[in-house]
């Protein structure tokens, strides 16, 4: 008998995998949480039943949502990593030397250990003895924490649930006042294809707080419509201008420093939605 996984990902639309192993399921205090060996993609964490990551192409986002804003930042010492608890950010941060602490803040516990026992090539990082986990509410710790952080990374799941409050503008506010004076952020910000007012709206709450903010994409096979989106609130360093010449050369399967601007040359339907929120 054949075991297919079907994500519903519109309320018209979704992708199926087939399943060669359930490892594990479970309802933990905040969502369903699975992990499926998958034939096509290898294993998947799903929670809620929407994929989170797969181990054959967790490199592109975790690359993304990383190395465009600390090599934007240029020395980053001091970084909060709020979800993100399968630890993919985590693994891709400390590739930097220049970062000193770590600070992963994840609401769900139950995340990270099934991405440890699971996972281990994208969890690989968390016992780094730079690398500090909070079994938290991230929202609080942000808010609670001014001045912190050289980069805050918001590595969450889609805007609902314990997420919600992670696509606020008061939640932007927050992060603007935990970060140092020459800080900035990056947040994943879904589909610009099936969620494009969702994306500008983003956009706009995000350039209500920074004085610099940047939408980038890259492609995610596994993530509705395989077309994602991340956007930047930066004090004072605007990714566009960053030398590229002088980014180091590290360990990577999809960034690159040519790839580095080129991620903020938008198609001309995504620009649109964004210039109508300027």
């Amino acid at each position: 008998m054949e075991l297919w996984y079907s994500e519903k990902q519109t309320k018209d639309l979704g992708i199926t995998c087939k399943v060669r192993e359930t490892l594990h399921v479970e309802r933990t205090r905040f969502q369903h949480l699975a992990v499926l060996d998958t034939y096509e993609f290898g294993r998947m964490l799903v929670l809620d039943g929407a994929i989170q990551t797969t181990i054959r192409d967790e490199f592109i986002y975790h690359e993304m949502i990383v190395h465009v804003p600390l090599f934007t930042h240029g020395n980053p010492r001091r970084v909060a990593i709020i979800g993100g608890g399968d630890g993919g950010t985590v693994r891709e941060v400390l590739k930097h030397p220049s970062v000193e602490e770590v600070v992963l803040v994840e609401i769900d516990g139950k995340v990270i250990e099934a991405s440890k026992r699971f996972l281990p090539e994208i969890s690989c990082g968390l016992e780094d003895e730079r690398v500090t986990v909070i079994i938290g509410d991230g929202i609080k710790h942000i808010k609670e924490n001014k001045g912190q952080y050289d980069v805050v990374l918001v590595d969450s799941t889609d805007p609902v649930g314990p997420a919600t409050g992670l696509f606020s503008q008061e939640f932007y506010k927050n992060v603007y006042e935990a970060l140092g004076e020459d800080g900035l952020f990056v947040a994943q910000t879904e589909s610009p294809f099936f969620n494009g007012e969702f994306v500008a709206q983003i956009f706009t709450s995000v350039s209500n707080v920074f004085p610099i903010c940047r939408l980038y994409l890259t492609d995610i096979p596994t993530y509705p419509s395989g077309f994602w989106s991340f956007t930047m609130g930066s004090k004072k360093y605007d990714p566009l201008q960053v030398n590229t010449e002088e980014i180091p050369e590290i360990s990577c399967k999809y960034y690159t420093p040519d790839l580095h601007k080129s991620a903020f040359t938008l198609p001309r339907f995504v620009k649109e939605l964004v210039q109508k929120n300027e």
